[in-house]
């Protein structure tokens, strides 16, 4: 028994991360076609990950939302003894447009809040990513009337001015 116990374990261990050892991962602007589908808006800068996540929440403050959301496996992985390069989404909304577009589609709020994605490139720079408002609640629009394609179409305009400010030298 403890003999199966060991083989199972020597087979397993290539499989473990080794500890310190850094991921490669793609850097967001070097996709082809763009990070995953239509929609998307990909904004390179010049920043370093901390300073454009710090860039990115003052920016969400000063359009009027809230940071709502903020998660990422950078410093659980690290905690493991992975290394992977910053990786960070941040959920941005206001009561105001929750309560708008609760009216309008119930469904619709499963988008709620809508995510910047933003990530460490290989030369330490990072990029802003997120996926245009009007994109997200397309799917509900016949359901809910224009008017929900007029509040999109205002968050669409806060997410690219969020984005500008975050990436702006």
């Amino acid at each position: 028994m403890l003999r199966t116990l060991l083989t199972m374990a020597l087979v397993a261990l290539p499989l473990l991360p080794s500890a310190g050892a850094a991921q490669d991962v793609a850097d967001m602007t070097a996709l082809p076609g763009g990070p995953g589908g239509p929609g998307w808006e990909v904004h390179p800068s010049s920043h370093d990950f901390d300073t454009l996540v710090e860039r990115t929440s003052q920016a969400i403050a000063a359009h009027g939302l809230a940071v709502v959301t903020r998660a990422g496996p950078t410093g659980a992985a690290a905690n493991r003894g992975v290394e992977i390069p910053g990786n960070m989404v941040i959920g941005a909304f206001n009561n105001a447009f929750a309560v708008r577009i609760l009216r309008l589609s119930t469904p619709a709020m499963i988008h709620a809040p809508i995510r910047f994605y933003l990530t460490e490139n290989a030369d330490g720079t990072a990029t802003l990513g997120y996926i245009r408002p009007t994109t997200l609640l397309a799917p509900y629009a016949d359901a809910a009337g224009p008017d929900l394609a007029v509040a999109a179409s205002e968050l669409d305009a806060l997410f690219a001015a969020i984005a500008e400010d975050a990436v702006a030298r």
